[in-house]
């Protein structure tokens, strides 16, 4: 959605939060443990091992509202698209099983034909990237959860273009988008290292709602992989790095903030369903030229776990 980026980068682009050791300050009295999953069972866990196409759904972002294509790149099928398919389980000897899902782009180049994509004939969009979901465009939702605690291990690439993300929508958000609700756990600039962005969206009116920050992370994503989660409430969502409480620059406070689509939430029996997304910015230059080497990149899962 080429919104999503503008609005986000109008209201968050340049908030920043300097983490240090990633503790709560001293000042505050923790109501939650320092780590999110102390006292709450792993329901749901996925290594990896192999890429399970009846729990994931590949390709646009399920949505009656647009397309679901965002940003410079077409978002493969689980077959692939255009003869390049971006899903792979490689062996990584970081990973915690020895491997990892590694989600790739890659510069086509030429006139592309797939389905809806605005970017076939344009020559800076002319890529093919990955994105999975555990939702499907028709509303169904394979699985869900709504509370507990969300985390991805993640390893990032190092690009002029790239914008991987871990994040969230809620189940009805795909056939009525007024009732959407956004948890982006992490999203990262390929060039910005040792920073990343996380934030709310509740989109649509009445009472749409947004929230955000910069995060300051003390060593270079792009470098190894690290944990990137989000604690779910009944009312809250508060969002993790190496699960320790992300801190919001706007009040120098661990981010706690407010789901006000809640109430709706509980009453519709709404869940959320997670995102693992390897797209491409727009609003940033083409690089002239573009690099062999950048020509194709990659980002990597370990594992997506769900605590309860």
């Amino acid at each position: 959605m080429s919104f999503r980026m503008t609005r986000r980068d109008l209201v968050f682009g340049s908030a920043m939060a300097y983490l240090g050791t990633g503790l709560t300050p001293s000042s505050t009295e923790a109501t939650e443990p320092e780590d999110p999953t102390v006292g709450r069972a792993l329901v749901f866990e996925d290594r990896f091992e192999t890429l399970d196409w009846s729990i994931w759904n590949a390709g646009p972002k399920p949505t009656a509202s647009d397309t679901g294509f965002y940003g410079r790149s077409a978002f493969a099928r689980s077959v692939g698209e255009e003869g390049v398919n971006p899903y792979s389980i490689v062996d990584d000897s970081d990973a915690t099983g020895g491997k990892a899902l590694q989600i790739s782009a890659t510069f086509v180049g030429r006139a592309m034909d797939v389905p809806s994509y605005y970017g076939n004939v344009h020559p800076e969009f002319q890529w093919i990237s990955g994105n999975i979901q555990t939702a499907r465009r028709d509303g169904t939702i394979i699985t869900g959860w709504r509370r507990g605690y969300l985390e991805a291990r993640m390893l990032f690439p190092k690009h002029p273009l790239t914008w991987p993300a871990f994040w969230l929508m809620n189940g009805r958000s795909i056939l009525q988008p007024q009732t959407s609700i956004e948890i982006d756990v992490v999203e990262h600039k390929g060039w910005e290292l040792t920073t990343y962005g996380t934030y709310l969206h509740e989109w649509g009116q009445p009472g749409e709602h947004h929230e955000g920050t910069g995060v300051q992370t003390p060593l270079d994503v792009t470098q190894a992989y690290h944990r990137y989660g989000v604690l779910i409430t009944d009312t809250d969502c508060t969002p993790y790095f190496e699960r320790r409480p992300v801190i919001d620059t706007k009040t120098g406070m661990p981010a706690k903030w407010t789901i006000t689509r809640s109430a709706e939430m509980n009453e519709n029996k709404d869940v959320f369903w997670p995102l693992l997304t390897l797209a491409l910015r727009t609003d940033v230059p083409f690089p002239q030229p573009l690099r062999g080497e950048d020509a194709s990149t990659h980002m990597r899962v370990d594992y997506f776990q769900v605590y309860a």
